[in-house]
């Protein structure tokens, strides 16, 4: 199946093309902007060495993508995400925790409109 072809990255200036928005350089430095600029500071607090053997430790006992495994296809987990956010008085607690591909999890933050911060109607 033939690709598609090879956009100019959306950076201002840039004249690379890329097959995603932005070319590895800029898409790098759009996601260390957002981590500065556009992310709750608090929120590095909540994420220290405590998350990283908890979430080691979820992932080895669920290895695959919880919502993808449900459908019968066998994704690898990449990201752990809370099913109730830090922010809203989750914890790290295991019933809290699910098991997820990168593209169930962007779906997730997505609908619930995280990161562009629009949330959905009625909330």
């Amino acid at each position: 199946m033939p690709r598609k072809p090879k956009k100019p990255c959306a950076y201002p200036g840039c004249p690379n093309l890329t097959e995603g928005r932005y070319c590895p350089e800029h898409q790098a430095q759009v996601n260390r902007e957002y981590e500065k600029y556009g992310r709750d500071p608090r929120t590095k607090k909540r994420y220290g060495r405590a998350w990283k053997r908890i979430r080691d430790k979820y992932v080895m006992e669920h290895p695959f993508c919880e919502l993808c495994f449900q459908r019968g296809v066998i994704v690898p987990v990449e990201e752990v995400h809370h099913k109730k956010p830090l922010s809203e008085g989750g914890t790290h607690d295991w019933s809290n925790l699910i098991a997820l591909c990168k593209s169930c999890h962007s779906r997730i933050h997505a609908e619930r409109g995280d990161r562009w911060g629009k949330r959905p109607e009625g909330e």
